[in-house]
């Protein structure tokens, strides 16, 4: 058993006879009343996410976890093709378990975290970036630079991003995997 002042990013918790993930928490320490922990979480079995608050020192049960490096291979459909990195072990994962999938590309190394107990892969976690190639996005004009004006681009895996208008097709850019968000052009 763990209490509130546990909580940090990526613990995996029983909650209503589920197990979640604590996707973001926050502390708060009104200067009227008791403090408690606001917090966003993540259902591992079906991918809803729900906000909750808990009171402080409020019991909370956490599960034993251990993460392994696994290489996405391919996808098929609702599910993806994981290989294990160490013994080379097939594992198939449906889409709703993968944090970010239209992000994840052939080749990808991610860590998969598993219920220690009964050894079920409970999520996915993706990098935190990922570089990706533009392949399709209207063409750049001379002089855009200056404002923070955004256009939408396909990248290679199919998902579209918006981003600033001196991107061309063909260029690689860096992708915040936890909001999808454009970061910066890639360094070659």
């Amino acid at each position: 058993m763990a209490n509130t002042s546990d909580i940090r990013k990526g613990l995996c918790i029983k909650y209503n006879n589920d197990i979640y993930k604590i996707v973001e928490f926050l502390h708060v320490k009104p200067g009227k009343g008791p403090a408690f922990v606001r917090t966003k979480l993540k259902s591992v079995t079906t991918g809803k996410v729900i906000d909750n608050t808990f009171s402080a020192g409020h019991k909370i049960e956490d599960v034993r976890v251990e993460t392994r490096s696994y290489q996405f291979l391919y996808a098929e459909g609702e599910t993806y093709h994981f290989m294990n990195t160490d013994d080379y072990n097939q594992i198939a994962l449906q889409k709703n378990n993968l944090d970010s999938p239209e992000l994840i590309k052939e080749g990808e190394v991610v860590t998969i975290i598993f219920n220690a107990e009964d050894n079920m892969p409970l999520s996915v976690e993706m990098p935190a970036s990922v570089v990706l190639e533009v392949t399709h996005t209207e063409p750049g004009v001379k002089g855009n630079t200056a404002t923070n004006a955004t256009k939408p681009a396909t990248v290679e895996t199919g998902a579209r991003i918006n981003v600033p208008l001196f991107i061309n097709e063909g260029d690689r850019i860096k992708i915040d995997t936890s909001n999808g968000s454009y970061q910066e052009r890639a360094k070659e």
